[in-house]
């Protein structure tokens, strides 16, 4: 497997480096970019995924819908689409751009560009990155937060989510 390469940016999304993710994952003072896809279905409700056991951050953790890094020189939009189909298997149609933020944790530290989509399924997810996939009702949601069920970076986003829709 290719140690992929990412590019280190300042909180404003600017372009510092470019490191192999070895050497970004582990060290929480070098920010790189993501994007996330919340996809929901017309009942609106949630999608997460419930991550391998074989990944090295949060294995096991029910998980925001779509999560990737954005390759260097990558636009936001290409990024969302490209992880969207490689997770899922589905090429969303017009996501809708919700906020970003920074995430911080003692293995990284992220800078979330949020997207938003609606997609009923099915769905032909990654079997090697993805063990499950399931909606969710928000209120399913915030009655599993603190449960260890959900993983940090998840709770961190959803929460950032009622924010903006509140």
């Amino acid at each position: 497997m290719h140690d992929e390469l990412l590019e280190i940016v300042d909180s404003d999304g600017n372009t510092i480096a470019t490191a192999p993710r070895s050497e970004i994952h582990g060290n929480p003072s070098l920010l790189h970019k993501v994007v996330h896809l919340l996809v929901f279905n017309d009942a609106g409700e949630l999608l997460l995924q419930k991550r391998s056991m074989k990944k090295d951050v949060a294995p096991g953790k029910w998980d925001t819908s779509v999560g990737g890094h954005i390759s260097p020189g990558e636009d936001l939009i290409t990024a969302a689409k490209r992880e969207t189909e490689e997770e899922l298997g589905i090429i969303p149609d017009n996501p809708k751009f919700l906020y970003s933020y920074i995430h911080s944790n003692s293995h990284e530290s992220e800078l979330v560009y949020t997207y938003s989509g609606t997609y009923n399924g099915p769905f032909e997810f990654n079997r090697d990155e993805i063990d499950e996939v399931k909606f969710w009702s928000l209120d399913d949601i915030k009655n599993e937060f603190g449960s260890g069920r959900l993983s940090d970076n998840f709770e961190h986003e959803i929460n950032k989510y009622f924010e903006a829709t509140a």
